[in-house]
């Protein structure tokens, strides 16, 4: 056990709890109200309303870190494009997880580091403080595997000790089965798999809705896009060849078909080229370039089409090392190659154990083989292979992972077909919902599904299909929209005494929306809050009652409504927001060369696109401090500014 699993055991007190019992060992036996599996950002918050209700609880966790996504890259307030729409203790962890204390006039308050000066590491550490201040404990490295149940209610959950690898990825086969056994009165699946949910045999949704079942314009098979005209077989032009790899047949389903697909994960990982730091990304072992060959077509082709030396650069950094976020890269959606495969995340989302570790290890041996190919193959300019091969992971985020971050980014996995199901429609705004348990509030973003071949006008095209981002991050309408109770609740006659919060009832569009971090932070404290209520009414978490509900939750801070104040406060918020030069470089300038290129401009700022044009007055490809802000005084004098958005982009369903 190395130091920093042994400061988990003082902090969370659950030393018993990790230790590595051989294959003969017992079944460990732990008995609690209430159950929460998966220390993600939804399940810590769900553990904490529960201690905070004065009810015993547990948190079994299938690695040996917490703080899912938020502890691996992502930024706390990166997808939170309205503080004023959260509530609770998700709107004072958004703004501290990650801070340090510093001294102010004799004072110790948090300080505001930017999203990139934030360090995956200290947040991990402020969850842990969290867990240890409200005395919740935490079994790591067992995932479930099986429940008990009597009629509709789960009794036990059964767990196997399944210890991540030493690169962070999860494993095929257990070291135990029936390792841990859970009695709990109250379950709480807040995992990004719903695996709980699964064992539990409570009915749930993989891939994508056809258009027709909720009436979603946007739904199932979509045209391709972001194609390019490079060739797909193995000998160019014999289809009797075979395809290259990262490219299939198109399936033939019709526009707004449904199918398995769903959209794409990716790692949000950290370089550096600082030797102190730098751990070497090094090839797979079984790394051909062949199996590259496809990207190497699309790279001829960049430099074939693209003459100015520094867009060229621009378009290749795109497929490595991707869009520089906050501080770590992401997966470059408008590039047709990019950090991470497309085509395979629907292999995970319903897969078992075995299937799970496959595709997370293929993303890494992916990037891993990325790297060196576009280190080495001579199609890549010889200065763009030079600064690639001097990138290595920083070690300073995930130490004990050799860089890798602990936790893959699932964007979306099983959902849970519930009571209700939020779509498209409640993203716009169109219904009306009596038992909100929080706001939501996000375009309808989408990564792609699928990387197909098709003909064009007699000519072989490869392109995505899948992707979208409707709306911008603050949705189609700029107005939350509440996430009912019932979608976070099964139906009555599968399961009784479960909630899931993270895994929660919607469509392949309306989760693309819902999907944040802070929305499944609120949704795991409102989660914790039922759970306890159902449990001092003795009655299922589907007949709790609702006046009593929601006056707990409003006395906990949830924000279950958007009334014309908070509207105000929102608006007087952003009109209050400075926009310099400087702090668009912090996001659109990852080379730090002094200047914005389109192409950064996109990366940093997604679904804005059409604006570039609009700043860039001397329309040369690049803006400076003075175009940017003659923009923001432009802004001031036009409060209408936006009416100028491109009518292109799909703003209505």
């Amino acid at each position: 056990m190395n130091a920093y699993r042994t400061g988990i055991v003082l902090a969370v007190l659950i030393a018993p709890t990790l230790s590595l019992p051989s294959a003969q060992a017992e079944t460990r036996r732990i008995a609690a109200d209430v159950c929460v599996y998966a220390a993600t950002p939804a399940g810590i918050l769900a553990a904490v309303a529960v201690r905070q209700q004065g009810r015993s609880v547990v948190i079994v966790e299938p690695s040996r870190w917490v703080g899912g996504m938020l502890g691996a890259g992502l930024k706390p307030t990166q997808d939170c494009p309205n503080i004023h729409a959260t509530g609770g203790l998700t709107r004072q962890l958004l703004t501290t997880l990650g801070q340090p204390l510093v001294e102010r006039d004799g004072q110790l308050v948090r300080a505001s580091k930017s999203n990139r000066e934030l360090n995956p590491l200290d947040i991990r550490r402020d969850f842990l403080d969290l867990l240890k201040q409200h005395e919740v404990p935490v079994v790591f490295d067992h995932r479930v595997s099986g429940c008990e149940k009597d009629g509709h209610d789960i009794q036990a959950a059964m767990f196997d000790l399944a210890p991540f690898d030493p690169l962070g990825c999860p494993v095929a086969e257990p070291e135990q089965t029936g390792a841990l056994r859970v009695t709990a009165r109250v379950f709480i699946d807040a995992s990004y798999e719903g695996d709980l949910m699964a064992t539990a045999d409570v009915s749930y949704r993989v891939g994508r809705e056809a258009a027709e079942e909720f009436d979603e314009q946007y739904a199932g098979v979509q045209p391709p896009m972001e194609s390019a005209p490079i060739d797909p077989f193995i000998e160019p032009g014999q289809p009797a060849s075979g395809l290259l790899a990262w490219v299939e047949d198109d399936h033939g389903k019709p526009i707004g078909a449904a199918d398995g697909y769903t959209q794409a994960y990716n790692y949000r990982y950290y370089t550096t080229d600082d030797p102190q730091h730098r751990i070497d990304l090094t090839p797979p072992a079984d790394y051909h370039a062949e199996q590259f060959e496809l990207v190497g077509r699309y790279v001829e082709h960049l430099t074939k089409t693209i003459a100015d030396p520094q867009q060229l650069h621009d378009r290749l950094r795109r497929i490595f090392p991707g869009w520089m976020n906050s501080g770590e890269w992401n997966y470059h959606r408008d590039s047709l190659f990019t950090m991470a495969p497309v085509g395979i995340s629907q292999f995970y989302a319903g897969g078992d154990y075995a299937d799970k570790a496959r595709v997370w290890k293929q993303h890494q041996d992916y990037l891993r083989g990325l790297h060196r190919f576009m280190s080495t193959d001579a199609r890549v300019p010889e200065d763009f292979r030079q600064r690639t091969a001097a990138l290595g992971l920083d070690g300073r985020p995930h130490p004990e992972t050799l860089g890798w971050p602990h936790q893959l980014y699932i964007r979306v996995a099983r959902r849970l077909a519930g009571r209700y199901t939020i779509t498209a429609h409640d993203v716009y705004n169109r219904t009306t919902v009596d038992d909100p348990i929080g706001l939501a509030q996000y375009g309808i973003d989408t990564y792609p599904a699928r990387r197909i071949w098709f003909r064009s006008d007699e000519q072989i095209f490869v392109g995505l299909e899948g992707k979208m981002f409707i709306g911008g991050s603050r949705g189609p309408t700029n107005v939350p929209y509440p996430v009912p109770y019932r979608a976070i609740t099964p139906k009555a006659d599968e399961c009784t005494n479960l909630l899931v919060p993270v895994c929660f009832s919607a469509t392949h569009l309306g989760y693309a929306s819902a999907r944040m971090e802070p929305v499944f932070m609120i949704c795991g404290q409102s989660a914790g809050i039922a759970a306890c209520q159902a449990l001092a009414e003795n009655t299922t978490v589907q007949q709790i009652d609702p006046v009593v509900f929601r006056s707990t939750l409003e006395r906990a801070g949830q924000v279950l409504e958007w009334t014309e104040e908070l509207s105000q406060l929102a608006a007087a918020s952003r009109s209050s927001a400075t926009y310099t030069f400087d702090e668009l470089r912090r996001t659109c300038d990852p080379d730090e060369d002094g200047r914005v290129s389109k192409s950064e401009w996109e990366a940093g700022k997604p679904g804005w696109g059409w604006l570039f044009p609009i700043i860039d007055k001397n329309q040369d490809g690049f803006l400076d401090p003075q175009e940017y802000a003659a923009f923001q005084e432009y802004k001031k004098a036009n409060p209408d500014w936006q009416r100028q958005r491109s009518r292109s982009r799909p703003e209505s369903q």
